[in-house]
């Protein structure tokens, strides 16, 4: 098999000379590493919080077959891809006016293309969530929380609008629960008592406030369930079990489609399990 590898440029030094690098590469790749190209050009976003297993099975490749398709682009392998995109997704989080006006730019802020670009991130969220939920973990999710005295769903900034969402589904089933806001900078973590379960969401860059409170439940030794966007979550250390739900953006502006459809199935669904055994 040929060496891609062998007689490599250097690896490219932003996204946009990675993309550059695949137009002149993709025709000339095997068929394995054209589907790695393929996935990669539709799920570009997803590199960054991704990882290779993951990137790997989405595209249908075996994760060895992704790692030399990076290293046929001049990468060491995954993980120095994977550091470039971190890097400009890092730098490149503009603030609302700016993506306002990079939308404007690509004649993408009618509200009929808009509608129609958010129909289709949400129809790829959906789609990655399916293919990748680890039924297993969700399963587990429903039990413990079913264990649990109280259910303590944390989320902070963006993250608030899918934990009260799921609070709401949760107090019109009868299951006691506390949604924390950190209103005013307090974290009300006392509340939090042994014997109950602490649900958290949040994702990159994770807001700080929701890391303080889940490691002051974690010292307590309440158990502690995870929804991220991000596999390498450093609260997924501390959590009994993670789901990972990522977001596809329009214009760096995400609506939470997949993570309001995991909060949603495990509400319900413990919902039905309290239920049945009443």
């Amino acid at each position: 098999m040929e060496d891609h590898n062998q007689g490599a440029e250097a690896a490219p030094t932003n996204i946009s000379e990675l993309l550059a690098r695949l137009d002149r590469m993709s025709a000339t790749m095997p068929k394995r590493l054209r589907q790695c190209a393929e996935y990669l050009r539709a799920n570009i976003n997803l590199v960054a919080v991704t990882t290779v297993a993951d990137m790997s099975s989405a595209a249908g490749v075996a994760p060895s077959a992704f790692m030399r398709f990076c290293q046929a682009l001049g990468f060491s392998g995954y993980s120095e891809m994977q550091a470039l995109f971190r890097a400009e997704y890092a730098q490149s989080r503009p603030d609302y006016a700016e993506r306002l006006s990079h939308l404007r730019a690509r004649g993408g802020n009618g509200s009929a293309r808009l509608l129609a670009d958010f129909v289709e991130a949400g129809h790829k969220s959906l789609v990655y969530l399916s293919n990748m939920t680890d039924m297993e973990v969700l399963s587990q999710m429903v039990d413990r929380l079913d264990q649990a005295r109280t259910v303590h769903l944390v989320g902070m900034r963006r993250a608030y609008a899918v934990v009260s969402y799921m609070g709401y589904m949760l107090q019109k089933m009868g299951v006691p629960c506390v949604v924390h806001s950190g209103a005013a900078g307090i974290e009300f973590s006392a509340t939090i008592q042994p014997g109950d379960l602490v649900f958290a969401v949040t994702f990159a860059p994770f807001a700080p406030e929701t890391r303080s409170l889940v490691e002051a439940a974690h010292r307590s030794r309440v158990p502690v369930l995870l929804l991220t966007d991000s596999a390498d979550c450093p609260l997924g250390k501390i959590s009994e079990a993670q789901l990972v739900a990522r977001e596809v953006d329009v214009g760096a502006f995400r609506v939470p489609t997949a993570s309001m459809t995991i909060v949603t199935t495990i509400a319900v669904a413990l919902g039905a399990a309290r239920s049945d055994a009443g």
